[in-house]
Protein backbone atom coordinates (compact mmCIF):
# COMPACT_ATOMS: atom_id res chain seq x y z
CA UNK A 1 0.00 0.00 0.00
CA UNK A 2 1.42 3.35 -0.99
CA UNK A 3 1.92 6.24 1.41
CA UNK A 4 -0.81 8.17 -0.39
CA UNK A 5 -3.28 5.36 0.05
CA UNK A 6 -2.38 5.05 3.74
CA UNK A 7 -2.93 8.78 4.24
CA UNK A 8 -6.30 8.56 2.47
CA UNK A 9 -7.33 5.61 4.63
CA UNK A 10 -6.24 7.44 7.76
CA UNK A 11 -8.17 10.54 6.69
CA UNK A 12 -11.25 8.43 6.03
CA UNK A 13 -10.93 6.85 9.47
CA UNK A 14 -10.59 10.25 11.16
CA UNK A 15 -13.55 11.59 9.23
CA UNK A 16 -15.58 8.60 10.31
CA UNK A 17 -14.74 9.18 13.96
CA UNK A 18 -15.47 12.88 13.63
CA UNK A 19 -18.81 11.90 12.13
CA UNK A 20 -19.45 9.57 15.03
CA UNK A 21 -18.53 12.38 17.39
CA UNK A 22 -20.87 14.84 15.72
CA UNK A 23 -23.69 12.31 15.86
CA UNK A 24 -22.89 11.58 19.49
CA UNK A 25 -22.93 15.30 20.35
CA UNK A 26 -26.18 15.75 18.42
CA UNK A 27 -27.78 12.81 20.21
CA UNK A 28 -26.54 14.07 23.58
CA UNK A 29 -27.99 17.55 23.06
CA UNK A 30 -31.19 16.04 21.70
CA UNK A 31 -31.35 13.92 24.83
CA UNK A 32 -30.78 16.72 27.37
CA UNK A 33 -33.17 19.00 25.49
CA UNK A 34 -36.04 16.72 24.58
CA UNK A 35 -35.93 13.57 26.73
CA UNK A 36 -38.64 13.43 29.46
CA UNK A 37 -37.06 14.66 32.68
CA UNK A 38 -39.85 15.98 34.93
CA UNK A 39 -42.09 13.58 36.82
CA UNK A 40 -44.21 15.27 39.53
CA UNK A 41 -44.52 13.27 42.73
CA UNK A 42 -48.31 13.49 42.58
CA UNK A 43 -50.56 12.22 39.81
CA UNK A 44 -52.43 15.50 40.21
CA UNK A 45 -51.15 18.80 38.84
CA UNK A 46 -47.92 20.01 40.42
CA UNK A 47 -46.51 23.51 40.39
CA UNK A 48 -43.14 25.15 40.77
CA UNK A 49 -43.56 28.36 42.80
CA UNK A 50 -40.58 30.70 42.47
CA UNK A 51 -40.55 33.67 44.89
CA UNK A 52 -39.13 37.09 44.08
CA UNK A 53 -35.33 37.47 44.27
CA UNK A 54 -34.78 33.72 43.78
CA UNK A 55 -31.43 32.57 42.42
CA UNK A 56 -30.89 29.77 39.93
CA UNK A 57 -29.75 27.56 42.80
CA UNK A 58 -33.04 28.33 44.57
CA UNK A 59 -34.96 27.23 41.46
CA UNK A 60 -32.97 23.99 41.28
CA UNK A 61 -33.63 23.31 44.95
CA UNK A 62 -37.37 23.96 44.53
CA UNK A 63 -37.44 21.73 41.46
CA UNK A 64 -35.88 18.87 43.42
CA UNK A 65 -38.44 19.41 46.17
CA UNK A 66 -41.58 19.67 44.02
CA UNK A 67 -40.87 17.14 41.27
CA UNK A 68 -39.00 13.94 40.58
CA UNK A 69 -36.25 15.16 38.25
CA UNK A 70 -34.43 12.31 36.55
CA UNK A 71 -31.27 14.37 36.11
CA UNK A 72 -30.78 17.82 37.58
CA UNK A 73 -27.46 18.08 35.73
CA UNK A 74 -29.19 18.04 32.32
CA UNK A 75 -31.66 20.70 33.48
CA UNK A 76 -28.76 22.91 34.52
CA UNK A 77 -27.07 22.41 31.16
CA UNK A 78 -30.17 23.35 29.18
CA UNK A 79 -30.77 26.34 31.45
CA UNK A 80 -27.23 27.48 30.70
CA UNK A 81 -27.59 26.97 26.93
CA UNK A 82 -30.81 29.00 26.89
CA UNK A 83 -29.40 31.60 29.35
CA UNK A 84 -32.26 31.05 31.81
CA UNK A 85 -29.83 31.18 34.72
CA UNK A 86 -29.14 34.84 33.90
CA UNK A 87 -32.69 36.07 34.57
CA UNK A 88 -35.03 34.30 36.98
CA UNK A 89 -38.73 35.21 36.83
CA UNK A 90 -40.87 34.69 39.90
CA UNK A 91 -44.21 32.94 39.48
CA UNK A 92 -46.16 29.71 39.60
CA UNK A 93 -45.45 27.26 36.79
CA UNK A 94 -47.22 24.00 36.05
CA UNK A 95 -45.05 20.86 36.00
CA UNK A 96 -46.44 18.27 33.61
CA UNK A 97 -45.54 14.61 33.80
CA UNK A 98 -42.97 13.75 31.16
CA UNK A 99 -42.04 17.38 30.50
CA UNK A 100 -38.58 17.81 28.98
CA UNK A 101 -35.96 20.37 29.92
CA UNK A 102 -36.53 22.49 26.83
CA UNK A 103 -40.27 22.80 27.55
CA UNK A 104 -39.69 23.67 31.20
CA UNK A 105 -36.94 26.21 30.63
CA UNK A 106 -38.89 27.87 27.83
CA UNK A 107 -41.88 28.35 30.17
CA UNK A 108 -39.67 29.61 33.00
CA UNK A 109 -37.82 32.03 30.71
CA UNK A 110 -41.03 33.50 29.31
CA UNK A 111 -42.65 33.88 32.73
CA UNK A 112 -45.73 32.08 31.36
CA UNK A 113 -47.44 31.32 34.66
CA UNK A 114 -50.48 29.22 35.44
CA UNK A 115 -52.89 31.51 37.36
CA UNK A 116 -54.16 30.63 40.82
CA UNK A 117 -57.92 30.17 41.13
CA UNK A 118 -58.29 32.23 44.28
CA UNK A 119 -61.39 31.40 46.34
CA UNK A 120 -62.30 32.59 49.82
CA UNK A 121 -65.56 31.90 51.64
CA UNK A 122 -66.85 31.88 55.21
CA UNK A 123 -64.24 34.35 56.46
CA UNK A 124 -65.21 35.97 59.75
CA UNK A 125 -62.14 37.99 60.65
CA UNK A 126 -59.36 39.89 58.94
CA UNK A 127 -56.90 37.37 60.35
CA UNK A 128 -58.78 34.47 58.74
CA UNK A 129 -59.01 36.31 55.43
CA UNK A 130 -55.30 37.20 55.42
CA UNK A 131 -54.34 33.64 56.31
CA UNK A 132 -56.48 32.23 53.50
CA UNK A 133 -55.11 34.62 50.88
CA UNK A 134 -51.55 34.15 52.10
CA UNK A 135 -51.85 30.37 51.77
CA UNK A 136 -52.63 30.72 48.05
CA UNK A 137 -50.27 33.55 47.03
CA UNK A 138 -46.65 34.60 47.31
CA UNK A 139 -47.79 37.55 49.45
CA UNK A 140 -47.74 36.33 53.05
CA UNK A 141 -50.59 36.80 55.50
CA UNK A 142 -48.60 39.37 57.50
CA UNK A 143 -48.25 41.76 54.55
CA UNK A 144 -51.95 41.39 53.68
CA UNK A 145 -53.10 41.90 57.27
CA UNK A 146 -50.87 44.96 57.57
CA UNK A 147 -52.68 46.62 54.66
CA UNK A 148 -56.08 45.59 56.05
CA UNK A 149 -55.17 47.71 59.09
CA UNK A 150 -53.31 50.55 57.33
CA UNK A 151 -55.49 53.67 57.72
CA UNK A 152 -53.58 55.81 55.20
CA UNK A 153 -53.45 53.07 52.57
CA UNK A 154 -57.14 52.19 52.97
CA UNK A 155 -58.18 55.84 52.65
CA UNK A 156 -57.27 55.63 48.94
CA UNK A 157 -60.14 53.15 48.62
CA UNK A 158 -62.46 55.22 50.86
CA UNK A 159 -62.23 52.51 53.53
CA UNK A 160 -60.78 52.20 57.03
CA UNK A 161 -59.52 49.30 59.18
CA UNK A 162 -63.08 48.52 60.33
CA UNK A 163 -64.52 48.36 56.81
CA UNK A 164 -61.49 47.07 54.87
CA UNK A 165 -62.80 43.51 54.46
CA UNK A 166 -65.80 44.84 52.51
CA UNK A 167 -63.39 45.28 49.57
CA UNK A 168 -63.11 41.48 49.33
CA UNK A 169 -66.26 40.00 47.81
CA UNK A 170 -66.14 36.17 47.85
CA UNK A 171 -65.89 34.62 44.41
CA UNK A 172 -63.34 32.70 42.36
CA UNK A 173 -60.69 34.95 40.85
CA UNK A 174 -57.80 34.06 38.57
CA UNK A 175 -54.67 35.84 39.81
CA UNK A 176 -50.97 35.29 39.36
CA UNK A 177 -49.30 33.63 42.34
CA UNK A 178 -46.59 36.30 42.57
CA UNK A 179 -49.14 39.09 43.02
CA UNK A 180 -47.98 41.18 45.99
CA UNK A 181 -50.27 42.50 48.72
CA UNK A 182 -50.78 45.97 47.19
CA UNK A 183 -51.46 44.53 43.72
CA UNK A 184 -53.98 42.16 45.31
CA UNK A 185 -55.87 45.09 46.85
CA UNK A 186 -55.86 46.86 43.49
CA UNK A 187 -57.29 43.75 41.82
CA UNK A 188 -59.98 43.37 44.49
CA UNK A 189 -60.85 47.04 44.08
CA UNK A 190 -61.42 46.51 40.35
CA UNK A 191 -63.70 43.56 41.14
CA UNK A 192 -65.45 45.60 43.85
CA UNK A 193 -66.03 48.45 41.38
CA UNK A 194 -67.48 46.04 38.82
CA UNK A 195 -69.76 44.49 41.44
CA UNK A 196 -71.10 47.83 42.63
CA UNK A 197 -73.03 48.69 39.49
CA UNK A 198 -75.09 51.86 39.17
CA UNK A 199 -78.19 49.78 39.93
CA UNK A 200 -76.73 48.42 43.18
CA UNK A 201 -75.48 51.85 44.24
CA UNK A 202 -78.91 53.34 43.56
CA UNK A 203 -80.60 50.67 45.70
CA UNK A 204 -78.11 51.33 48.52
CA UNK A 205 -78.70 55.08 48.34
CA UNK A 206 -82.46 54.52 48.52
CA UNK A 207 -82.22 52.73 51.90
CA UNK A 208 -80.09 54.96 52.52
CA UNK A 209 -76.74 53.21 53.12
CA UNK A 210 -73.27 53.44 51.63
CA UNK A 211 -71.82 50.31 49.95
CA UNK A 212 -69.61 49.71 53.02
CA UNK A 213 -72.66 50.00 55.29
CA UNK A 214 -74.57 47.56 53.08
CA UNK A 215 -71.70 45.08 53.50
CA UNK A 216 -71.83 45.61 57.25
CA UNK A 217 -75.56 44.93 57.43
CA UNK A 218 -75.20 41.98 55.02
CA UNK A 219 -72.57 40.44 57.31
CA UNK A 220 -75.01 40.59 60.23
CA UNK A 221 -77.84 39.12 58.15
CA UNK A 222 -75.62 36.25 57.00
CA UNK A 223 -74.61 35.48 60.58
CA UNK A 224 -78.26 35.51 61.61
CA UNK A 225 -79.39 32.90 59.09
CA UNK A 226 -78.06 30.43 56.55
CA UNK A 227 -81.50 30.34 54.96
CA UNK A 228 -81.11 32.49 51.83
CA UNK A 229 -84.86 32.89 51.39
CA UNK A 230 -85.12 34.41 54.89
CA UNK A 231 -82.30 36.91 54.39
CA UNK A 232 -84.32 39.66 52.63
CA UNK A 233 -86.88 39.45 55.46
CA UNK A 234 -84.15 39.68 58.13
CA UNK A 235 -82.56 42.58 56.26
CA UNK A 236 -85.94 44.33 56.12
CA UNK A 237 -86.36 43.95 59.88
CA UNK A 238 -82.99 45.57 60.61
CA UNK A 239 -83.68 48.37 58.14
CA UNK A 240 -87.01 48.99 59.90
CA UNK A 241 -85.11 49.30 63.18
CA UNK A 242 -82.57 51.68 61.67
CA UNK A 243 -85.31 53.90 60.29
CA UNK A 244 -87.12 53.95 63.66
CA UNK A 245 -83.90 54.81 65.50
CA UNK A 246 -84.06 51.53 67.46
CA UNK A 247 -80.89 49.64 68.39
CA UNK A 248 -80.36 46.64 66.11
CA UNK A 249 -79.90 44.28 69.07
CA UNK A 250 -78.29 41.75 66.74
CA UNK A 251 -76.89 38.78 68.64
CA UNK A 252 -74.15 38.06 66.06
CA UNK A 253 -72.58 41.45 66.78
CA UNK A 254 -72.23 40.47 70.43
CA UNK A 255 -70.60 37.19 69.46
CA UNK A 256 -68.16 39.14 67.28
CA UNK A 257 -67.50 41.65 70.05
CA UNK A 258 -66.64 39.00 72.65
CA UNK A 259 -64.87 36.84 70.07
CA UNK A 260 -67.00 33.73 70.55
CA UNK A 261 -69.20 32.67 67.62
CA UNK A 262 -70.08 29.39 69.31
CA UNK A 263 -72.49 31.03 71.78
CA UNK A 264 -76.00 29.61 71.58
CA UNK A 265 -77.53 31.91 74.18
CA UNK A 266 -76.92 35.59 74.79
CA UNK A 267 -76.91 36.61 78.44
CA UNK A 268 -76.49 39.76 80.50
CA UNK A 269 -72.70 39.36 80.41
CA UNK A 270 -72.64 39.74 76.63
CA UNK A 271 -75.29 42.48 76.58
CA UNK A 272 -73.26 44.62 78.99
CA UNK A 273 -69.97 44.02 77.14
CA UNK A 274 -68.44 47.36 76.17
CA UNK A 275 -67.65 47.41 72.47
CA UNK A 276 -68.57 49.55 69.46
CA UNK A 277 -69.86 46.27 67.96
CA UNK A 278 -72.39 45.79 70.78
CA UNK A 279 -75.63 46.70 69.02
CA UNK A 280 -77.58 46.32 72.25
CA UNK A 281 -75.70 49.25 73.84
CA UNK A 282 -75.12 51.30 70.68
CA UNK A 283 -77.57 52.60 68.10
CA UNK A 284 -77.03 52.23 64.39
CA UNK A 285 -74.71 49.91 62.53
CA UNK A 286 -71.45 48.70 64.06
CA UNK A 287 -68.21 50.22 62.67
CA UNK A 288 -67.78 47.54 60.01
CA UNK A 289 -68.66 44.03 58.83
CA UNK A 290 -68.51 41.14 61.30
CA UNK A 291 -67.60 38.77 58.47
CA UNK A 292 -66.77 38.95 54.77
CA UNK A 293 -70.19 39.54 53.21
CA UNK A 294 -71.08 37.53 50.10
CA UNK A 295 -72.75 38.69 46.90
CA UNK A 296 -76.01 37.00 47.90
CA UNK A 297 -75.92 38.60 51.35
CA UNK A 298 -75.33 42.05 49.90
CA UNK A 299 -78.12 41.56 47.36
CA UNK A 300 -80.44 40.40 50.15
CA UNK A 301 -79.97 43.79 51.81
CA UNK A 302 -80.31 45.75 48.56
CA UNK A 303 -83.50 43.83 47.73
CA UNK A 304 -84.81 43.67 51.29
CA UNK A 305 -88.38 42.60 52.00
CA UNK A 306 -90.76 45.43 52.84
CA UNK A 307 -92.81 44.56 55.94
CA UNK A 308 -93.58 45.93 59.42
CA UNK A 309 -91.58 43.43 61.48
CA UNK A 310 -89.22 44.85 64.10
CA UNK A 311 -88.64 41.71 66.21
CA UNK A 312 -87.41 38.25 65.41
CA UNK A 313 -86.38 35.17 67.30
CA UNK A 314 -84.90 31.84 66.31
CA UNK A 315 -87.56 29.19 65.87
CA UNK A 316 -87.93 26.54 68.57
CA UNK A 317 -87.54 23.97 65.80
CA UNK A 318 -83.81 24.90 65.77
CA UNK A 319 -83.73 24.39 62.01
CA UNK A 320 -82.19 27.79 61.28
CA UNK A 321 -85.49 29.53 60.64
CA UNK A 322 -86.79 32.58 62.50
CA UNK A 323 -90.13 33.80 63.74
CA UNK A 324 -90.95 37.45 63.09
CA UNK A 325 -93.18 39.85 65.01
CA UNK A 326 -94.37 43.42 64.68
CA UNK A 327 -95.11 43.92 68.40
CA UNK A 328 -93.43 43.12 71.71
CA UNK A 329 -96.10 40.73 73.03
CA UNK A 330 -95.90 38.49 69.98
CA UNK A 331 -92.13 38.55 70.11
CA UNK A 332 -92.11 37.58 73.80
CA UNK A 333 -94.31 34.57 73.03
CA UNK A 334 -91.92 33.47 70.28
CA UNK A 335 -88.87 34.00 72.49
CA UNK A 336 -90.41 31.99 75.34
CA UNK A 337 -90.88 28.96 73.07
CA UNK A 338 -87.29 29.19 71.90
CA UNK A 339 -85.88 29.53 75.42
CA UNK A 340 -87.96 26.61 76.67
CA UNK A 341 -86.52 24.45 73.90
CA UNK A 342 -82.97 25.42 74.84
CA UNK A 343 -83.73 24.61 78.48
CA UNK A 344 -85.08 21.19 77.49
CA UNK A 345 -81.84 20.50 75.59
CA UNK A 346 -79.78 21.88 78.50
CA UNK A 347 -78.16 24.51 76.30
CA UNK A 348 -77.22 27.32 78.65
CA UNK A 349 -74.51 29.17 76.75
Amino acid sequence: MTTKMKQKKQTTKISKWIGYGVVAVFLYFAYILFAPNIFPKSEEKAFLCIPDSSTFNDVTRLLKKDANVLTVFSFKQVAGILHYDEKIRSGRYELKRGMNNFQLVRILRSGRQTPVRLTFNNMRTKQQLAARLGSELMADSTSILKLLNDTAFLATYHLNPATSISLFIPNTYEVFWNTNAKALFERMNREYTKFWTDDRKAKAAAIPLTPAEVSTLASIVEEETNNKTDRPKVAGLYINRLKKGMPLQADPTLKFAVGDFSLKRIGIKQILFISPYNTYRNHGLPPGPIRVATESGIDAVLNYAHHNYIYMCASETLNGEHKFASNWAEHQANAKKYQQKLNELKIFK
